[in-house]
């Protein structure tokens, strides 16, 4: 799945928000995120990646930790995990929204050799997504992936890899974190649902994807018993490969365990839906979860219900009822439907409010936000000091209005890279947005005005995307452009972006 296709789903109209919400920056910056409306409070679970540290920043929350991590996969302190890591965190929650964490939790979904690896290209011929397997299963990594000493560029055949992931309605797990690790078969996990008639209890074997698990010296854990085998959605298996056999050493249930009730009712978690939004009992299904809609249910980022399609990446707080179900409070996109590429104006970079611009767009970044580099080599925690200097970015996130007008792309993913651009050189840049006003030959989009006069439009043209805006419609548009600060930005090429 492209980023562009992933954009599709979100290519929403953006409702306003106050611009001064935030209390601090993602990327390991100070407090946590205002929560201007509900919020959890008191005891309760926050299951989501990991967007920073100091200590520990999981769905827009600072955590407060001992250091320590609960994990089997060979991570046991703070200073071991990466950003994009999938936690569980367990604590109480103060009353400003920080919250203190009672345990830390920490489980690959998978761990092993990548096959079959196929780069997807966008329309510029760079790799937009990777798809790959693992012992057979399913997996795909895009931009929003945090990659640590691999790149989607350069993931290859052989490469030994931890991943922390989700499982899609297609049974492909889209990762949220890649890292290349030291590793042999002799430490390996997979996850998956159990081939329909493939359970054998008198052979002690059965087969996920078309992968044969051999079981009958394998330790069950989270109270199971091989009884239990037929009955689970998921299964996680650990272990050693002997020849094409997986050797499980331990059986777990899958990735649904994260989402149990914890020793509190408040819920907070991020995951892709599973199943579509049913207007009859206005529940969706996500991580195993039924979630429960009701009209105090607040839907943020013009999400409505009809939006709450399967693939779709959100973040949902809510509160467990008798039956298991959630009752959602707030509902809130993580999926990115806007962006900026090129070199960041490092003149605009204001620590205090949490932004910058590129190539005149302005970028806010958040607790949410994940700052990564693009170098391959690279195990550096950024913070968004860290982006001054000069540097070429890639910002993937969500167009929002402020209260008073201003436009900003709050930001969910920014990848740094080294700006190669030669002194005195025109910069280059390329924006996802959508179009908001046409002004004679100016286009304003993403908050800024690109002069089209001289632009190549690639299977539209201005007129047919005036008479879109006028009918209501509001175009998502892929622009390359050039300019600064001190002169007008003038459009090169002008297209609609992939919606494939």
């Amino acid at each position: 799945m492209t980023s562009d296709q992933l954009r599709k789903r979100l290519s929403l109209a953006i409702a306003p928000v106050a611009f001064g919400i935030f209390s601090a920056c993602g990327g390991g910056g100070g407090g946590g995120i205002g929560i201007a409306d509900g919020g959890i409070r008191g005891t309760g679970s926050s299951v989501g990646p990991v967007s920073g540290f100091g200590s520990v920043f999981v769905n827009g929350v600072k955590f407060e930790t001992d250091g320590e991590v609960i994990s089997n996969d060979g991570i046991e302190r703070e200073d071991q995990l990466e950003e994009g890591m999938i936690l569980r965190i367990d604590g109480d929650w103060r009353d400003d929204g920080s919250g203190d964490a009672d345990t830390v939790e920490y489980d690959d979904t998978f761990r092993g050799p990548v096959s079959d690896v196929q780069q997807i290209l966008d329309t510029d011929g760079a790799v937009d997504a990777v798809t790959f397997t693992i012992y057979g299963q399913p997996l795909v990594v895009d931009k929003q992936t945090v990659t640590k000493r691999t790149t989607l560029a350069t993931l290859t055949n052989g490469d030994f890899v931890r991943v922390s992931g989700w499982r899609q309605p297609d049974g492909v797990y889209r990762a949220s974190f890649l890292g290349l690790v030291d590793g042999t078969e002799n430490d390996v996990e997979i996850e998956g649902r159990i081939d329909p008639g493939s359970l054998d209890t008198s052979l002690q074997q059965f087969s996920i994807n078309g992968q044969l698990v051999s079981y009958g010296s394998a330790l069950f854990t989270d109270d199971l018993s091989e009884t239990d085998l037929a009955d689970l959605l998921l299964v996680e298996v650990e272990g050693s490969i002997s020849g094409t056999d997986f050797i499980a050493e331990q059986v777990n249930e899958g990735e649904i365990r994260r989402y149990r009730r914890g020793t509190g009712d408040e819920i907070e978690f991020a995951g892709p839906v599973n199943s579509a939004y049913s207007a009859s009992s206005r529940t969706f299904r996500i991580n195993g979860l039924i979630v429960q809609v009701d009209n105090d249910t607040e839907f943020d980022d013009g999400l409505t219900e009809s939006d709450l399609v399967p693939g779709l990446l959100i973040q949902v707080e809510g509160t467990f009822r008798s039956d298991g179900t959630v009752l959602a409070e707030e509902i809130e996109a993580r999926e990115g439907s806007a962006s900026v590429e090129g070199v960041i104006d490092v003149n605009t970079l204001d620590p205090a409010d949490d932004t910058f611009r590129v190539g005149g767009v302005l970028v806010k970044v958040t607790p949410l936000t994940i700052i990564s580099d693009d170098d391959d080599d690279s195990d550096q925690r950024l913070k968004l000091a860290d982006l001054n200097g000069s540097y070429e970015l890639e910002v993937d996130g969500i167009e929002r209005t402020s209260a008073s007008g201003v436009v900003f792309l709050e930001a969910f993913r920014i990848e740094r890279d080294d700006d190669d651009s030669e002194a005195g050189e025109e910069l280059e840049f390329e924006l996802t947005g959508e179009l908001t006003e046409v002004s004679g030959t100016v286009f304003s989009i993403l908050g800024i005005e690109i002069e089209t006069s001289g632009a190549e439009f690639d299977d539209t043209s201005r007129d047919a995307l005036e008479n879109a805006l006028n009918a209501g419609q509001r175009p998502l548009l892929q622009i390359e452009y050039s300019g600064s600060a001190s002169r007008d930005y003038i459009a090169e090429e002008i297209e609609l972006a992939d919606e494939d």
